[in-house]
C-alpha cells in the first residue's frame, strides 16, 4: 500500500482543507530526527531569520534541531524533552508543529500534543533498523508512539522514513521499511495517510522533491512531505453530536436591572453540537432545567455558536451553575458513575486497582477509584494480556468508578466528551490519560 498517490491534488487547484491551519505534530523513537526535520520545514519555507540562523551554528554548520530544542537542558543533552511549538506557512496553508520528545519517560507530554493534533508524522530512522531484512522489526517507540496517536484520534497519521542518504540502497530500505510500517498498521487497525521517505538532514523530498543528483531516488514519484501535510483534512468540529457544554468561567452582572433572565454569563467553548436563543438546557450535576435567553461570541457580539468555539451563554432565570458544571442538550446524556476506558499510564509510580485520584472532565473535578485493570497492551505484538498492575508509559483496559456521575461520549465519537485526565490526588501530578470505550 502506498497512500501517497491519493493525497497529490492536481496542479492550480487548492483543496478546502488547505484554507484552514493544520495542527500536526512529530513523534517516533529518540534520535529519529524530529526537531531536525521541524528545523528543515522552517528553514526551506523561509520561516526563519537570518539572525536566529546565526544563532544556532555548531562547529560553522547549522543544527536544525536547535531551532526546536529550547530548553537549556535539551540543548545542552542534545535530547527533546518537552513540547516545543513552532509556526510557518505557504501559500496555501499555516501550520502549527509540535516537536514532540522521543524519549519514553517523557511519554506524557507527547500524549499531551497528540490530544488536541490534527495529524501526526511519525519518523522511522531507517539506520537503525535492519533494512536489508524484509522481515524487519519496528522499534518499540515506532510502535508506541504510533498506537498512542490512533488511541487518540489523531485522524491522520503520516510515516515519514528519514536518514535514507545515509543507507546504501535507498529504494531497498524504504520498500522493506515501507512494508513492515503498512503491516503494522494493518495488524493495529490504524489508517495511514501516506508513507514517504526524506532526509531531514539534506532536505530531500521535505519541501522539494528527490535530490537533483539523483532523481530516481528511493525508486519514490509521490508527493513531498510538505505536499502531503497541505492536503491533510483539519479535525472537525464536533457538531453533529448533542450540545455540550462545560463551563469555565461565571461573570456576574450585580448592577443589571432586567429581570427577564438570569443576571450572569457562563463563558467556555461549546465541546459539542451547537448554542442559540431558545434552546432548552439541563445542568449536571444539579439537573435543573432552563431556557437558554443570549448566546454571545468570543468578542460579545449576540451569535449562535458551534463546536469548538468560544462562548457566553445567559439563561432565562437565575439558576446554581458554578465553574466545572456542565449545560447539557436535554435527555441526550446520562450521568456515568462507572466507566470502561483505555488508560495511557504516564505516571512514575505503577497504576494499581484500588487507588483513588482525581479525574478531571472538562473543568469539572471527581474522585475515581481505580476497580479493575482488565488487561494491558503489548505494544510489540498487539495482544491484550492480563495485568494486575501498569507500569509507567503503559497502555492498558481498566474499569473507574465514580463519586458523582459524568456525561461521557466514547472517545471514538467525542474526543471532548471522552476523554478525562487523572491526577494524584497527593503530589498534583498527571497521571493518566483516560478515553472512554
Amino acid at each position: 500500500m502506498n497512500a501517497t498517490t491519493s493525497i497529490a491534488t492536481p496542479a492550480g487547484t487548492t483543496s478546502a482543507a488547505a484554507l484552514s491551519a493544520l495542527k500536526f505534530i512529530t513523534c517516533g523513537s529518540v534520535d529519529d530526527g524530529k526537531s531536525t526535520l521541524i528545523g528543515r520545514l522552517l528553514v526551506d519555507t523561509k520561516a526563519v531569520l537570518q539572525d536566529h540562523l546565526a544563532g544556532v551554528q555548531r562547529q560553522g554548520e547549522t543544527d536544525l534541531a536547535l531551532l526546536t530544542d529550547g530548553l537549556s537542558a535539551e540543548r545542552e543533552q542534545g535530547i527533546t524533552i518537552d513540547v516545543a511549538y513552532r509556526y510557518f506557512n505557504t501559500e496555501d496553508r499555516k501550520f502549527i508543529i509540535g516537536d514532540a520528545p522521543g524519549h519514553e519517560q517523557y511519554t506524557r507530554n507527547m500524549v499531551t500534543a497528540a490530544s488536541s493534533a490534527d495529524a501526526a508524522v511519525v519518523l522511522v530512522d531507517a539506520t537503525k533498523l535492519d533494512w536489508k531484512n524484509a522481515a524487519l522489526e519496528l522499534l518499540p517507540q515506532t510502535r508506541r508512539h504510533s498506537l498512542l496517536c490512533h488511541l487518540l484520534r489523531v485522524p491522520s497519521i503520516v510515516f515519514a522514513i528519514n536518514k535514507l542518504d545515509a543507507v546504501e540502497d535507498s529504494a531497498l530500505a524504504f520498500a522493506h521499511i515501507s512494508a513492515a510500517l503498512n503491516s503494522f498498521a494493518a495488524a493495529a487497525e490504524i489508517p495511514v495517510k501516506a508513507i514517504v521517505p526524506i532526509s531531514a538532514l539534506k532536505g530531500w523530498n521535505v519541501v522539494e522533491a528527490g535530490h537533483s543528483e539523483n532523481p530516481d531516488w528511493c525508486k519514490y514519484t509521490g508527493p513531498t512531505l510538505l505536499q502531503i501535510l497541505e492536503q491533510l483534512p483539519s479535525t472537525p468540529a464536533e457538531v453533529e453530536q448533542p450540545f455540550a457544554f462545560p463551563v469555565q468561567w461565571v461573570e456576574k452582572f450585580s448592577s443589571s436591572s432586567d429581570t427577564s433572565q438570569g443576571r450572569r454569563v457562563f463563558w467556555g467553548r461549546v465541546a459539542t453540537g451547537k448554542v442559540e436563543v431558545g434552546q432548552e438546557i439541563r445542568i449536571l450535576p444539579s439537573g435543573q432545567t432552563a431556557t437558554v435567553a443570549q448566546v454571545l461570541d468570543h468578542a460579545r457580539n449576540p451569535k449562535n455558536v458551534l463546536a469548538g468555539n468560544s462562548a457566553g451563554i445567559t439563561l432565562d432565570r437565575e439558576v446554581d451553575v458554578s465553574r466545572g458544571d456542565w449545560l447539557l442538550a436535554p435527555g441526550k446524556f446520562e450521568a456515568n458513575r462507572e466507566i470502561s476506558a483505555t488508560i495511557a499510564w504516564m505516571d512514575d509510580e505503577p497504576l494499581v486497582a484500588g487507588r483513588v485520584y482525581w479525574a478531571l472532565h472538562g473543568h469539572r473535578w471527581v474522585k475515581a477509584k481505580v476497580k479493575r485493570i482488565v488487561h494491558k497492551l503489548d505494544i510489540n505484538t498487539l495482544a491484550e494480556e492480563d495485568a494486575s498492575e501498569l507500569p509507567p508509559n503503559a497502555i492498558g483496559h481498566i474499569e473507574l468508578a465514580l463519586q458523582e456521575g459524568i456525561a461521557t461520549l466514547p472517545y471514538i465519537q467525542s474526543r471532548s466528551l471522552g476523554a478525562l485526565v487523572l491526577v494524584d490526588t497527593a503530589s498534583h501530578k498527571t497521571s493518566g490519560a483516560v478515553l472512554v470505550r
